[in-house]
This record gives structure tokens, C-alpha cells and sequence, in this order.
């Protein structure tokens, strides 16, 4: 019997709110998830879902923000924790990726300054050996001649040879936990998947926990274990990635599945999309946010459809999975053809 994996990163009852010019924004709103070593959960939903507000949340990089509930790493609280032991945290313990490298690095030092100066600060450790840690990172992300391209600054790199360094960068003290935030959006497909088959190979090598925030499910199956679905700052579904792909519980998550590229489309035709928009966070409705874009609320008649309107649904866990609708997916659907000819 394989034994259970072991927990790394717990959030319960997360929740952030903004204060906004109309109000209170909660950005997120009663979140659970966890995350496993050696495993990657990727955290999808559309612009605005709660994804990257969740992802700074968890590496306390909120200014201004008010965040309750709980979130533990390796079983210490960091809700609440002071500035100077979260700096000691970030980069020793957790790491962040972010989406776009230019402005993430310094355009005046060279590359192998940054990441030397991030391995500096952690461990203490002399110039001449901080600046070997930087070439063996970049070599082991896969930058050519990496000892010269080390003394190069960050805008004689390609967009994808910048994203390798923020890499480098993130995993050079060792890492136990590593966010990537759409690490691979601005970047063509060939270059993307690059970026994702070497976050995973180093996930393997080092028994990394990845939590991997993207919009695209494409993404999402490639490298994920697990998959949080989210809408309006509040989980829609959890499941093995498998589950989610072969038999979506949320109307939301079907709708992300259906809006994939098919292999098999013409080439003239149209891409598939969610009718309207994602809600506001400033006046959340008090029921499902999903509901006025809901297929099903639709097409199911003025009692349930009222119900979806008035009362929230709560995520209900069943068989490995979890689903906040009061009129799920059945379970035993089968596989739509969408599933297995998406464009990765």
C-alpha cells in the first residue's frame, strides 16, 4: 500500500480584502487546498479569479491587505508572521516565479550578480562561491556556456532564457516549496514547453511541491497532480487532474474544458467561450458567482435556479474530489472527445 504523501503547504479559510474607492474587495474568500512534496497542484480560473492574489498571500507579499485564516508551511503558521522571518522563509524555504522576468530582474547587474546576491543573503557565503552557485544554476535550467552568459544583463536574454533565470534564481538556496505565477504566458509554445517540462523534471529531481497558477488547462495537464478550480475568489472544484479532465463536476470547469482549442477544428472555426463576464468582487452575489453564465441554473427551472441565486454552495468532498454546486456534473458523465484532443 503506497504510503499517503506528505503535506508541505496547508491553507484553511483563506480569505483577502482590499480596501477599494467602493469598498471592501475579497479577492479571496474562504480557500482550503493543500499541497504535497513531489506533487504539483495547479490552480486555474479566469483574470480575476482569486489565482495570483492566493499565490502572494501565501508568501506574505500583501501590503496593505487584510488575510485571515490560516496558511502553514512545513507545519509553521505563516499568517501573521513577522516581516523579518518571512524574508528568511522566502527563498530558503519557499519561492516565487513570477510571469514576467524583464521586470522582475535588475536591468543594471548581470544575471549571475542576481541570483549570487540571492544565494548570498541566505547562506552568508563568499562572492567567489556565490558567484559558482549562479553558474551551476544556470547550467542546471539549461542556459548555454553558462559561466559567459552569467556576466550578460537580463536584456541580452530571450523572453524564455529570462524565464530560466528567474528559475535559476528561485531554486539557487533550495527551495522546499516553489509558486510559479503563469510563468509560461508571454511565451510562444515550443518556448513554453520548455519552461514546463524543466519545472518538472526539476520537481522530480528535487522532490519539489509546485503550486502552478495558470488560466490555461492546457497547462494544467501536462505537469499538474492536482487541480483547484477557481471563480470569484472562492473554490468552484478540487480533483486529480485526471478526474477533472474525464468527468468535470462544476458547469465553470466544463465551460474551461469547452473552451480549449480542438486539434480537430477547422480552421475557420470560432473559439468556444464562457458567455459574460466574472463577477465583481465589490457586491458578490450571495449565492453561486457562477450563476448568471450557468448553463445549467438556466435549463433547470425557477426553484433551483432561484436556490443557486440566493444560497452559497459549499464545497462538498466526495471520492477524492470536491465541488461547491448545487447542481453538479454527474460523476459518471461520460468523457467528452474534448478531453483527449487538446491543444497542450
Amino acid at each position: 500500500m503506497a504510503a499517503e504523501p506528505e503535506t508541505l503547504l496547508s491553507v484553511r479559510d483563506l480569505s483577502v480584502t482590499f480596501q477599494a474607492e467602493g469598498g471592501p474587495v475579497r479577492a479571496v474568500d474562504s480557500l482550503g487546498f493543500e499541497v504535497h512534496r513531489g506533487r504539483t497542484l495547479g490552480i486555474v480560473g479566469e483574470s480575476g479569479s482569486g489565482k495570483s492574489v492566493t499565490s502572494m498571500a501565501v508568501m506574505g507579499l500583501h501590503t496593505g491587505a487584510q488575510v485571515t485564516g490560516s496558511i502553514t508551511l512545513d507545519g509553521r503558521e505563516l499568517v501573521g508572521l513577522a516581516e523579518r522571518d518571512l524574508n528568511r522563509l522566502r527563498g530558503r524555504k519557499m519561492a516565487m516565479v513570477f510571469q514576467d522576468p524583464l521586470s522582475s530582474l535588475h536591468p543594471y547587474y548581470t544575471v549571475g550578480e542576481q541570483i549570487a546576491e540571492h544565494h548570498r543573503v541566505h547562506f552568508g557565503s563568499r562572492r567567489a562561491a556565490a558567484r559558482r552557485r549562479a553558474v551551476e544554476m544556470l547550467a542546471e535550467v539549461g542556459i548555454p556556456e553558462p559561466k559567459r552568459r552569467a556576466g550578460e544583463y537580463p536584456h541580452q536574454f530571450s523572453g524564455g532564457m529570462r524565464q530560466r533565470v528567474m528559475i535559476a534564481m528561485a531554486l539557487a538556496c533550495e527551495p522546499e516549496l516553489l509558486i510559479a505565477d503563469e510563468p509560461t504566458t508571454a511565451l510562444d509554445v515550443t518556448v513554453q514547453a520548455q519552461i514546463l517540462e524543466l519545472i518538472a523534471r526539476i520537481q522530480q529531481e528535487r522532490s519539489l511541491a509546485v503550486v502552478l497558477i495558470t488560466h490555461d488547462l492546457g497547462v494544467v495537464a501536462r505537469v499538474a497532480h492536482e487541480v483547484l478550480v477557481m471563480y470569484g475568489g472562492r473554490a468552484a472544484e478540487q480533483a486529480p487532474v485526471e478526474a477533472v479532465f474525464a468527468a468535470p463536476a462544476h458547469p465553470y470547469t466544463r465551460g474551461l474544458l469547452d473552451s480549449l482549442p480542438r486539434l480537430d477544428d477547422a480552421d475557420d472555426a470560432p473559439l468556444r467561450a464562457i458567455p459574460g463576464s466574472p463577477p465583481s468582487l465589490l457586491a458578490p452575489a450571495p449565492g453561486c458567482a457562477f450563476v448568471p453564465r450557468c448553463p445549467r441554473a438556466a435549463a433547470a427551472g425557477t426553484d433551483a435556479s432561484e436556490r443557486c441565486e440566493r444560497v452559497r454552495p459549499r464545497l462538498v468532498a466526495s471520492d477524492g474530489r470536491a465541488v461547491a454546486c448545487h447542481l453538479p456534473l454527474s460523476p459518471a458523465i461520460a468523457p467528452t472527445d474534448r478531453t483527449r484532443k487538446v491543444i497542450p
